[in-house]
Formats: structure tokens, C-alpha cells, sequence
């Protein structure tokens, strides 16, 4: 049980895909304009990773050694194709608004390395949890970002106007730019906060050892 709840853990702080790993910039970028954009990659991200997993996982031993790499791609794309249908069907304005960077799922770096890395060397709960965790680490970075870009892009969250007509609005952050400098504030904001809490941890170390 402490394991499983390491392994997801480490994938939403420890091993944050974005905010630690920086992997899967591009979705990153492109789709954190807005909070709805966010969390539609964000879970239809996950839900392709979970499912890559958890098969992957329970095909390791018979997938041979020489074709795994073009076997995961096929087995991620099969997902992302599905993904993609259900998104057309029952959402169709996300899946619009989305637009090319639900296929482009596909050569997302963090699922491929997730499969190449976890899921084909551990077991169908482990890998489980390791997709979970890591796309509710994905999920949680682009929420973050698209918080920020949206209220200070549009003067909104989710559609609902927060700031009046008349306030200026920071259009920049709306364009690649603002994604550029909203990752990295939040990259810094966190190095910084681990720094802190790993020097107060080991000032704690030393005075108990003392």
C-alpha cells in the first residue's frame, strides 16, 4: 500500500512530468490558454495513458524485445484513435477547441516513456498507479498554467468573468510567449519551495542527530 501511494506520489510531485521531467511541453503550451482546453488534454491524456499502461503491462512478457517500441506506438495510437472518437461524440466544442493535439497524443513523450520505462517492467497495480499518478501530474501542470494565462490573458476562469470590462488585460499570456514565461515562473516558484523544504528537513536531521 505505501508503495502504491509513492509510485502516485511521485508522479504528480516527485516526478512531475511538466514542472520536473519537462516532458509533453507542447500540449503544454498549446493548450493551456484556458482552464477547459486544460483539463480536456489533461484527462483525455490520462485516460490514454492509464489504458497504454495497464495493456502494455500485462503484455510485457510476450511482447518481443526487438518490435516493443513499434508495439506500444501501436497500442497508444489505438487508444488515442478511440479517445479521439469519444471526444468528437459527446464533446464535440473541447474536441474542436482541441483541434490536432489529440492525435498528436500519440508521440507524447511522456506516454511513450511511461510504457518503455514503467509499464514494461512492472505489474498491471503498479502501472496502474504510475499512470494515474503521472497524468494527474500532467493534468495538474496544465491546470496551473491555465489558470494563470486565462485570468491574466481574459479576465476569466472557465468563462465566467472575474475582472471588469474596463481592467487591462495581459494579452500576451494568451500567446506562446506567456506560456514560455508562465512555466517558468512556476518551474522557479517550485524549485524554490523544494529547496526550502529540503534545507528545513535537513536542519531538522541535524538538530535531532545533535
Amino acid at each position: 500500500m505505501k508503495r502504491t501511494a509513492s509510485i502516485f506520489k511521485n508522479g504528480l510531485f516527485g516526478q512531475n512530468p511538466v514542472f520536473v521531467l519537462l516532458l509533453g511541453m507542447c500540449p503544454a503550451m498549446a493548450t493551456s490558454t484556458t482552464v477547459s482546453n486544460a483539463f480536456g488534454m489533461g484527462l483525455t491524456t490520462m485516460a490514454v495513458l492509464v489504458c497504454s499502461n495497464l495493456l502494455i503491462s500485462l503484455l510485457r512478457n510476450i511482447i518481443p524485445e526487438k518490435i516493443r517500441i513499434a508495439s506500444y506506438i501501436i497500442i497508444i495510437a489505438s487508444f488515442v484513435t478511440l479517445a479521439e472518437m469519444i471526444m468528437r461524440a459527446y464533446f464535440p466544442s473541447v474536441s474542436a477547441s482541441l483541434g490536432l493535439f489529440i492525435p498528436l497524443i500519440v508521440v507524447n513523450c511522456i506516454i511513450l516513456a511511461r510504457a518503455e520505462l514503467f509499464a514494461s517492467k512492472n505489474g498491471p497495480l503498479s502501472s496502474l498507479t504510475d499512470a494515474l499518478g503521472m497524468g494527474a501530474g500532467f493534468m495538474m501542470a496544465l491546470a496551473s498554467m491555465a489558470i494563470v494565462r486565462e485570468f491574466l490573458g481574459s479576465g476569466s476562469l472557465l468563462g465566467f468573468r472575474l475582472l471588469p470590462e474596463g481592467f487591462p488585460r495581459v494579452l500576451m499570456m494568451t500567446r506562446p510567449p506567456g506560456g514560455f514565461l508562465t512555466l517558468g515562473f512556476l518551474i522557479a516558484l517550485i524549485q524554490f519551495i523544494a529547496s526550502r523544504r529540503a534545507r528545513l528537513t535537513g536542519k531538522g536531521r541535524g538538530g535531532a542527530e545533535l
